[in-house]
Parts: structure tokens; sequence; C-alpha cells
């Protein structure tokens, strides 16, 4: 391309759609575990989830995938869905509501700009639960990059905010 073209600030991922093995089962965690909302079924082959009543944020499917294993983790594909919440206290929500539901994590980090909780779905699609600091708090590298960094997730911190 000859001009430089730079994609506008406002624009946002609108939604993912995944394929999954069983419809219901992938329904029980995206829904009864996390708090999604059904927004459209398409029979028993697929659905439209949502937060807040945007007409859907997933989509889930099983129209080239009913039955089939997950796919296996060192090919190209999707590395995770990362869903964002409004606060750190919304973020401290679900990671109470899935310790009480035993629900295994893959991980927890704090990288600077955001916090994060990292678990799989049923069929081992990374989800990645995170909220963003405020910009206001975000540093720069001398040369403009942001700093951004893995490390551990403080996970006390994190559940002080409920209290």
């Amino acid at each position: 391309m000859d001009n430089k073209y730079t994609i506008p600030s406002q624009t946002r991922i609108g939604h993912v759609h995944l394929k999954v093995a069983d419809l219901a089962r992938s329904l029980n965690f995206y829904c009864n575990l996390l708090g999604f909302e059904v927004t459209t079924m398409y029979g028993d082959q697929a659905a439209f989830i949502s937060a807040g009543g945007y007409h859907h944020h997933i989509g889930l499917n099983t129209w080239h995938s009913k039955g089939q294993p997950p796919a296996h983790t060192n090919s190209v594909g999707l590395f995770h869905t990362a869903i964002l919440y409004p606060t750190r206290k919304d973020l401290a929500e679900i990671y109470s509501r899935l310790r009480k539901a035993e629900y295994p994590l893959t991980g927890a980090s704090d990288h600077g700009v955001s916090e994060a909780i990292y678990l799989n779905d049923p069929d081992k699609n990374g989800v990645e639960l995170y909220w963003d600091r405020p910009k206001s708090l975000w540093t720069y590298e001398p040369y403009g990059s942001l700093t951004m960094f893995t490390k551990p997730l403080n996970m006390v911190s994190l559940l002080q905010e409920l209290e």
C-alpha cells in the first residue's frame, strides 16, 4: 500500500464466534458460570450471547465442530478470547465465583496496564477475564512504548475489593 492508514481510535472488536463441540455445555460455561445472557438461539446448533442486552458479544456454534475434540495446543488458531470487565471489583467478583465453583485457572497476571485471570472453556478455548487500569496510571518507556510486563497477580489484594 502506498499510503499509511490508521484504524479509527474508537474501533472495537465487536464479537467473537467460537466453534464448539457441545452447545449446551458451552452455554452452561458462558451463561451459568460467567453470567452472559442468551440473545438468540438457532435451534440446537448455535447461540448468540451477550452482556447488557447487546445483540451478541460471543457466538457459539456446532456447524462444523459438533462432537469434535479440542484444537491442538500447538496448532494455528485462537489463543484466547479476552473479556473486559469495567472495574477491578467486577474482576474480583468473577474470580470469587470461579473459586466457589472450583473452576480451574490456567494463570493470573498483572500486566501493568491491566490485571487478568486466565482459564479454558470446556472446548479448551483460552479465556482471559481482565480489567484495564485507568490510562492515567499507564507508564511508558523512554522511547514511547507502553510499559507492559507479566507478573503474578496478587489474588489476595484482588479479593479485598469485595470487602
